[in-house]
């Protein structure tokens, strides 16, 4: 006789309520503007090559009389790249809302198993899809949205403002010695890794919160609640196109509030073989830090190929964005069942 077991769900009722809510207010919004829901699947047949996310791989028996055993699928972590498929194939302004699951990711903000909105607008600028979050984001938020100002500062200049250094030429020494005083034992050597390690410990929890910086647009008299950070190192581009006017800088933005990551957005890259570049970069750098293998997606490479139009597109976390409206301070009290209960 095994002891008790906890089938109970870690949400409230009204915590259910308020999350059904909002997942209504989201479809609205998009309703509104005339974005197509879609729904791609959630076992793909490639894992991401990103080193800092990771895909949770299933096993599925193969049927029929050629049956060879099994083969490896995963499960997505985004939509993103059935969605660009869709957008090759002429699907035009299209968003999800769906469920992701990333492996090595559990704490107060984190859940291996999450909820995602995401979506891509064909033909706008970067700046109109950072209203456009915005936009939701209040709507989300409701009377605390409202009363909320909003920021946009650039990459470097939230580091300057935060630790006095330039991420774009500062020493690796500096960065090292910055990581070593945030805690960090000196292990991380590569640059991309300390910055990484910085703007997730130092530079990201202050963001969101006080006074904006000048670069920053803002209602005077109001804390700042809503925080774009702009402009990211090129080496952190992902999917995402270089800036033409500084190359060193990636199109990417993400949005901070009360020093929560919300939201990562990308004026998108087309150049299907600039996209496989990187995914080989990933892939070498993965097999150097000794972890799990990665393929290279080829049927998003054959649809950037095809032709993907111009577009933006953009992630935000549901449940963050759930935790900020109703005040909660873990993941755990907005989701029915975390991955201990599931």
């Amino acid at each position: 006789m095994t002891g008790a077991v906890d089938w109970r769900p870690t949400a409230s009722r009204r915590m259910l309520e308020l999350r059904a809510a909002l997942l209504a207010r989201t479809r609205a919004f998009f309703a509104a503007r005339g974005v197509l829901e879609v729904d791609t699947p959630i076992v793909v047949n490639a894992p991401v090559t990103d080193v800092h996310i990771h895909s949770a791989r299933v096993m599925l028996e193969e049927a029929g009389p050629a049956q060879t055993g099994h083969r490896p699928y995963f499960l997505h972590t985004s939509p993103e790249y059935a969605m660009k498929r869709l957008l090759a194939a002429g699907a035009g302004d299209i968003y999800q809302v769906c469920h992701v699951v990333r492996a090595l990711e559990r704490g107060r903000l984190h859940n291996a198993e999450f909820t995602l909105v995401e979506w891509y607008r064909v033909g706008v600028t970067l700046d109109a899809l950072m209203s456009e979050v915005e936009a939701l984001v209040r709507e989300l938020l409701d009377a605390s949205g409202a009363a909320r100002a909003s920021a946009r500062v650039s990459y470097r200049e939230a580091f300057l403002q935060a630790l006095a250094l330039d991420p774009f030429t500062a020493p690796l020494a500096e960065l090292a010695a910055h990581a070593r005083r945030a805690g960090f034992d000196g292990a991380a050597t590569d640059r991309d890794e300390l910055l990484e390690l910085l703007m997730g410990t130092v530079v990201g929890p202050r963001l969101g919160e006080g006074e904006p910086t000048e670069e920053a647009s803002a209602r005077p008299g109001r804390p700042v609640g809503l925080t774009f950070v702009h402009g990211y190192p090129a080496s952190q581009a992902a999917l995402a196109r270089l800036d033409p006017q500084d190359p060193r800088a990636a199109q990417r933005f993400e949005l901070y509030c009360d020093g929560i990551e919300l939201a990562n957005g990308f004026h998108e890259l087309t150049c299907a073989p600039e996209q496989r570049r990187r995914f080989e970069q990933d892939i070498e750098e993965r097999r150097r830090l000794g972890l799990a293998a990665a393929a290279v997606d080829e049927r998003l490479l054959a649809a950037l190929a095809a032709g993907m139009p111009d577009c933006c597109g953009v992630a935000l976390g549901f449940d963050r964005t759930l935790m900020l409206a109703a005040g909660a301070e873990r993941i755990d009290d907005i989701l029915p069942f975390p991955v201990e209960r599931a």
